[in-house]
């Protein structure tokens, strides 16, 4: 697989074009993230199989997303056929993702279990304790983007490439290397817009006011939920077009 290298801007784009495609049908995009979520939480939430079948499943939930925001982008409509396209006919290769994103998450949760003890927030924090708390975040982070680096691209291109899954993490991985820098902006915008900007908004109007406070924190909760978090499903489907598959032909509604 031939991976484009993209400039780091595009890692901004990925949003603004994840924001354009969010518009081209609010309710589709909304509807398709929260049964995504909705899915998620519900296999979590099983007694003691919940956390070990949802790495299984997540391949699988992960092209289903893909494929919805696909349909949105060329203008078709859902249906099973559309949302689930693929994933039978590559059924071996998901589920095989899935054993070895199951492997990686195991190992990851053992890398986390020798950091410190987590810290009790309603204790509150103390400066030697806060940057024991971001010392481990900052780890965290380390130990887990090998493990989000393979599997960012893996499953679109088993489902819709043919890949192998051994194969797929490696192109992916690659990938994802080749593009650290519009990933690397990617995810500053991405902290930028979903905390940083509403932090300092609320800390603005909690000097203002206590009522204007309430309203906007409220406001803002729904915005991320309601448009950040389609966005940044739109945005992984964008990226991987971006890099792996050439731009689709415009859709009869953009004529």
């Amino acid at each position: 697989m031939d991976a484009r290298r993209l400039p780091a801007h595009h890692g901004a784009l990925w949003l603004l074009a994840g924001f354009a495609l969010f518009r081209r049908h609010p309710p589709m995009m909304t509807a398709l993230t929260f049964g995504y979520l909705l899915t998620v939480i519900v296999v979590n939430l099983i007694p003691k199989i919940g956390p070990f079948v949802l790495p299984l499943l997540l391949p699988a939930l992960t092209v289903m997303l893909a494929n919805g925001c696909r349909a949105v982008e060329q203008g078709k409509s859902f249906s099973s056929e559309v949302i689930g396209a693929t994933i039978s006919a590559q059924r071996v290769g998901l589920a095989r993702l899935g054993g070895l994103h199951l492997l990686g998450s195991s190992l990851l949760v053992i890398g986390a279990s020798f950091l410190g003890d987590p810290v009790k927030l309603n204790d509150g924090i103390s400066p030697e304790e806060l940057v024991a708390l971001s010392t481990d975040l900052a780890i965290l982070l380390v130990l887990a983007s090998p493990l989000l680096m393979a599997f960012w691209f893996a499953p679109l291109l088993t489902a819709w490439d043919g890949v192998g899954a051994g194969k797929s993490l490696f192109f992916s991985f690659v990938a994802s290397w080749r593009n650290w820098k519009a990933f690397s902006m990617y995810g500053v915008v991405l902290i930028l817009v979903g905390a940083v900007i509403p932090g300092v908004i609320l800390i603005i109007a909690g000097q203002i006011s206590q009522s204007l406070l309430t309203v906007l924190n409220t406001a803002l909760r729904m915005l991320l939920i309601f448009v950040l978090a389609p966005t940044m499903v739109a945005s992984v489907y964008l990226s991987y077009r971006d890099v792996f598959a050439a731009p689709p032909p415009p859709s009869e509604t953009d004529e």
